[in-house]
């Protein structure tokens, strides 16, 4: 082991049942071509290193640590990882924190999955919606996810990366009254609202004896660099594309709470609706709360109103806004999941997987954020709300691919800003809607400046 004062270079040994690997799969992920894992894998790696850096940028991450590099040595007693100048907030007196061992090889683990295994099968551009779902399943079984024993208790909590402190607070408040009540959390396992969250329930666990917590991070390899995992996260999950990412939320989750956000966050939003409005969705109970302090009533109030006024009062129906009362938000989301628990019962459905919940293909497909594609998005209030959801969804996806992924800025740089087109009046709303974000700091860091990588066409 070697160190400087920000860097640290290490061998690892591995932690669960990723001991040993197969010839041609270290031979995967040491590849370096352009068909290869080996920068995929650097990448991930590097993301679940430097959790306690506080980054939004993936290239600005690479960037920092350059000369960081990672390679598996396979010896006949088993499999290490050689780590060459890691950042030094992964160590504690030159070893690596064990929560940090455990998330690296889950790197491996779906690394190699998702992107050899998978993908050899041809099963990553999949067209029929139930092949996709099936898939899904087969990540998180992979991962070992399921808990067949125990009934619903997985609360899925949405929200920014970039929140003030007021709102980080109550996210932890919210997170603490869940864990009173016994749920478990799942997140897109970055800062923010998605470890607030983790953190508060951490605490009502260790107030109720509850030694065996889940706290789930869902990410995917374009969104991980600039999120990286927070050190609460004890199971992580690297799906495929933001899409797969979005559809392991809503199957494995029993519930859904949406702190304060930006694009992202709305992009969540306007997906859970989409899928809600679909007729065969309808009696399905999946409760869905939206929640913040007192200082956020106005930003749930502007949310409400862009719902309203975009995708009607039917999709508004699907929601309940609670504002500055996490025990409120806590006693509703039990009741929700008892309800949840009551259905699958009388539906003889799974327990660990929403089977039952339809989900159609144009929130399945992956939506590649081009500039001609997010152009051609159209953004019509006469579509169908479900359709005009899915359109919406697929913007914030772009503005977020814009904001924080490395292939997304790339583009942005050589061919300057995204072009959203669409009826005027409903242009001039998601201008006004994504303008709040950028005044409320939702799109970076705070003390960060943000240059934005769209243009709304009224």
């Amino acid at each position: 082991m070697t160190s400087s004062s920000q860097t640290v270079s290490a061998l690892v040994n591995p932690t669960g049942s990723m001991t040993v690997l197969s010839t041609q799969e270290v031979s995967q992920l040491q590849d370096s071509s352009r068909t290869g894992l080996h920068s995929l894998f650097r990448q991930c790696a590097l993301a679940v290193l430097s959790c306690d850096t506080e980054l939004d940028d993936a290239q600005e991450l690479l960037a920092l640590y350059h000369d960081f590099d990672i390679k598996v040595i396979q010896e006949h007693r088993g499999l290490q990882l050689q780590l060459d100048n890691a950042p030094a907030c992964a160590f504690v007196n030159g070893t690596l924190i064990r929560g940090v061992r455990e998330n690296l090889f889950s790197v491996v683990r779906d690394i190699l999955h998702l992107f050899s295994e998978i993908e050899a099968r041809g099963l990553m551009n999949l067209s029929d919606p139930q092949d996709i779902t099936n898939m899904v399943f087969e990540i998180l079984r992979h991962a070992n996810s399921f808990q067949k024993g125990s009934t619903p208790n997985i609360v899925v909590c949405w929200g920014g990366h970039s929140i003030g402190r007021a709102e980080y607070n109550y996210t932890k408040n919210v997170g603490y009254q869940l864990g009173l009540r016994g749920m478990n959390i799942c997140t897109g396992c970055g800062p923010g609202a998605m470890k607030g969250p983790m953190k508060g329930a951490h605490i009502g666990h260790a107030k109720q004896r509850i030694r065996d917590g889940r706290f789930i991070g869902l990410t995917e390899p374009g969104i991980i660099a600039a999120e990286s995992p927070n050190p609460i996260v004890n199971e992580l999950i690297i799906m495929p594309d933001i899409e797969k990412r979005l559809e392991g939320f809503v199957r494995m989750g029993h519930g859904i709470i949406a702190f304060p956000g930006g694009p992202g966050t709305c992009e969540e939003i306007m997906y859970l609706i989409g899928i809600l409005l679909h007729p065969d969705n309808r009696g399905l109970p999946f409760p869905f709360i939206l929640t913040g302090p007192a200082s956020s009533k106005e930003y749930f109030e502007h949310i409400d109103e862009f719902i309203g006024h975009t995708l009607g009062a039917e999709a508004q129906k699907l929601y309940t806004i609670v504002i500055d009362n996490p025990e409120q938000v806590a006693n509703l989301m039990k009741q929700g999941l008892e309800e949840v628990t009551q259905y699958r019962k009388d539906h003889n459905d799974a327990f660990y997987y929403n089977w039952k919940l339809k989900i159609d293909t144009a929130f399945q497909h992956p939506f590649e954020p081009t500039h001609e594609n997010m152009a051609a998005l159209s953004l019509d209030t006469t579509l169908p709300a479900e359709e005009l959801a899915s359109n919406l969804r697929k913007a914030m996806s772009g503005i977020v691919a814009g904001n924080i992924k490395a292939d997304g800025i790339q583009s942005i740089k050589e061919r300057g800003k995204f072009q959203l087109h669409g009826e005027p009046e409903l242009m001039k709303r998601i201008d006004t809607l994504l303008d709040g974000f950028v005044q409320q700091q939702r799109m970076k860091l705070p003390g960060t400046h943000y240059k934005p990588c769209y243009e709304v066409i009224c």
